[in-house]
C-alpha cells in the first residue's frame, strides 16, 4: 500500500527534478512572464522618446518575441528540459555554444536579482522607513530563496499569485482606462478624447520616424522573461502540452498587456503631458481618471512585479546552473538534487552571487555594479539570436531523430527565422550608434567574447569530452540518473 507521503510527492522528471508544477502554475507563469517591472517603470521614457509612435516600437519588439518564442516552442515541445535553449544550442551548435549562452543567461539573471531586490527595497522602505533599504533587500532575498529551496511547487504557487495580481491589474487598467478614454466610464475625471491624443500633439511621429528605433532600444529589455516557461515546463506533469499552450498564447499576451496598456495611456493623456514624465505613465493615467491613491496602488503592483521577477529570476538562474552542471559545464554539485527534487547547491550558488551584487549596488553603484549591469544588459538579445541560430539546425535534427515530436513548427521556416536573425542583428548594430546604448552593448559583447573564449579553450583542453559530448541533455526516463544529496529518512527522530 502506498504511503500518503509518497502520494503527495510529485514524480521525478527524467533529470531528477520533481514534476511539481501544476497546469495552473505553468499557465500563469506563461501569462505573467511577459509582464516585467520594466513595463510599469520604463514605459514613460519610451513615450517621451517616440511619442505615440512608441506603439510601433512595442509592436515590432512584440513581433520579434512572438517569432523567437515560436522557435523556442518548437524545440521545447520536442524536448522539454531545464536547460532549454542552452541545452539545444549544445546539441545543435556545439558545446561551446551551450556553455557560453548558459553562463551568460545565468549571469544576466543573478544581476537582475540585485536590481529587483533594490527596487523592491526602495518601495518597502517608503512604507516602513524604520527598516533600512539594505535590510529590506536582504529580507526579500532570504524569503524568496527559502521559497525556492522548499520545492518547485512553492515557487510555482508564489509565482501563480504574483503573476495573477499583475494580470488582473493590467487587465483592469486596460478595461477601465479604455472605457474612460472613449468617455464611457461613469464618474471619470477624464473627459475622454478617443483617438485624438494619438495625433493632436505633433502627429503620430512627433519626434520623427527614426524615434521608433530609439523606442525599440528602450522597450526591448522589458520583454525578457517570456522564455522562462520553457525552462519551467520540464518540471510539470505534461511538459509538451504546457509549452505548446504557452507558445500559442504569446501573441495575445503581448497584444493585450503591452500594446493594449500603452495604447490606453496614450489615449487618455497627450504623450508630452508633464504628468507622464513626473509620475510615470500608469500613475498619470490613473490620476487622470480620478482613481484615488493611484501612486500607492501602482507601488503595490510594481512591488508585486518586482517580487515576481525576483522569484522567477532565482528559479531560472538555478535551473540553468543545474543544467550546466549536468552537462559538465559547471560544478558537479549544481547537478545534484535533494529528496524533494530541488537543486539546492544551484539555488544557493546563484543567490550568493545575487547577494554579492546587491552589496556592490550599495557600496559601488557607479563603478562595480554599473560594470555588472552594462556587461549583462544586451544578453537578452544574444539569447534570442542563439535561439534563432539553434532552431535552424535543430529542425533537421528533430526531423531525423524524432519527427513525431515536431508538434510545434516555426512559421515559414527557414525564411522567417532568417528575418528574425536580421532584425535582432539590426537592433544590436543600431545600439552601437546610440551613445546611451553603446556602452551597454560593447560591455555585453566583451563579456560574451570572454565566455566564448573560455568555452573554446576548455573544449580544446578536454577534447570535447564530458557528459554533454555529442549533444544536449537526455530526453528519456532511462537517461543517466543525477546524483542526489543524502537526506534524513522519514523515520529519523
Amino acid at each position: 500500500m502506498q504511503s500518503s507521503s509518497s502520494k503527495a510527492t510529485p514524480p521525478p522528471s527524467s533529470d531528477g527534478l520533481q514534476a511539481g508544477l501544476k497546469n495552473r502554475h505553468l499557465s500563469m507563469i506563461a501569462i505573467g512572464g511577459v509582464i516585467g517591472a520594466g513595463l510599469f517603470v520604463g514605459s514613460s521614457s519610451g513615450i517621451a522618446a517616440a511619442g505615440p509612435a512608441i506603439l510601433l516600437s512595442y509592436a515590432l519588439v512584440g513581433l520579434l518575441v512572438v517569432f523567437v518564442m515560436r522557435m523556442l516552442g518548437e524545440m521545447a515541445a520536442a524536448n522539454p528540459t531545464s536547460g532549454s535553449f542552452s541545452a539545444y544550442a549544445d546539441k545543435a551548435l556545439g558545446r561551446w555554444a551551450g556553455f557560453s549562452i548558459g553562463w551568460l543567461y545565468w549571469f544576466f539573471w543573478v544581476v537582475v536579482l540585485a536590481v529587483e531586490a533594490t527596487a523592491g527595497a526602495e518601495i518597502l522602505e517608503g512604507w516602513i522607513p524604520a527598516v533600512p533599504q539594505w535590510g529590506w533587500a536582504l529580507i526579500v532575498m532570504v524569503v524568496l530563496t527559502a521559497t525556492n529551496l522548499v520545492s518547485v511547487g512553492s515557487y510555482g504557487e508564489f509565482e501563480f499569485w504574483f503573476a495573477g495580481i499583475k494580470v488582473v491589474a493590467i487587465g483592469a487598467f486596460v478595461v477601465i482606462g479604455g472605457l474612460a478614454a472613449f468617455g464611457l466610464l461613469p464618474g471619470s475625471d477624464n473627459e475622454g478624447a478617443g483617438l485624438s491624443n494619438l495625433t493632436a500633439h505633433g502627429g503620430f511621429f512627433p519626434e520623427g520616424p527614426g524615434a521608433v528605433l530609439t523606442g525599440i532600444l528602450l522597450v526591448v529589455f522589458s520583454f525578457m522573461g517570456s522564455e522562462i516557461v520553457t525552462l519551467a515546463a520540464g518540471e510539470s506533469e505534461n511538459p509538451r502540452r504546457a509549452v505548446t499552450k504557452a507558445t500559442n498564447s504569446v501573441i495575445w499576451r503581448v497584444a493585450v498587456f503591452y500594446l493594449g496598456s500603452i495604447f490606453v495611456v496614450l489615449a487618455l493623456l497627450p504623450w508630452d503631458s508633464k504628468a507622464i514624465a513626473d509620475k510615470g505613465s500608469y500613475v498619470a493615467a490613473l490620476d487622470s481618471i480620478g482613481i484615488p491613491h493611484a501612486g500607492q496602488v501602482m507601488n503595490v503592483i510594481v512591488l508585486t512585479a518586482v517580487l515576481s521577477c525576483l522569484n522567477s529570476g532565482l528559479y531560472t538562474a538555478s535551473r540553468m546552473a543545474f543544467s550546466l552542471g549536468k552537462r559538465g559545464d559547471a560544478p558537479r554539485s549544481f547537478a545534484r538534487t535533494n529528496a524533494r527534487g530541488v537543486p539546492q547547491a544551484a539555488i544557493l550558488g546563484s543567490v550568493v552571487f545575487g547577494f554579492v551584487a546587491v552589496f556592490f549596488n550599495y557600496q559601488w553603484p557607479d563603478t562595480v555594479f554599473a560594470f555588472l549591469l552594462n556587461s549583462s544588459g544586451a544578453v537578452a538579445l544574444f539569447v534570442w539570436l542563439v535561439i534563432c541560430c539553434t532552431q535552424l539546425r535543430m529542425r533537421g535534427i528533430i526531423l531525423r531523430e524524432n519527427p513525431e515530436k515536431l508538434t510545434v513548427r516555426m512559421w515559414l521556416f527557414p525564411y522567417l527565422t532568417w528575418v528574425t536573425i536580421g532584425m535582432i542583428s539590426f537592433v544590436l548594430v543600431y545600439m552601437l550608434t546610440e551613445p546611451d546604448a553603446r556602452e551597454q552593448v560593447t560591455m555585453s559583447m566583451l563579456a560574451a567574447v570572454i565566455v566564448v573564449g573560455i568555452a573554446l579553450i576548455r573544449e580544446r583542453v578536454t577534447g570535447g569530452a564530458g557528459p554533454a559530448a555529442g549533444g544536449g541533455e537526455p530526453d528519456s526516463a532511462a537517461a543517466r540518473e543525477p546524483e542526489r544529496e543524502p537526506e534524513p529518512s522519514d523515520s529519523a527522530p
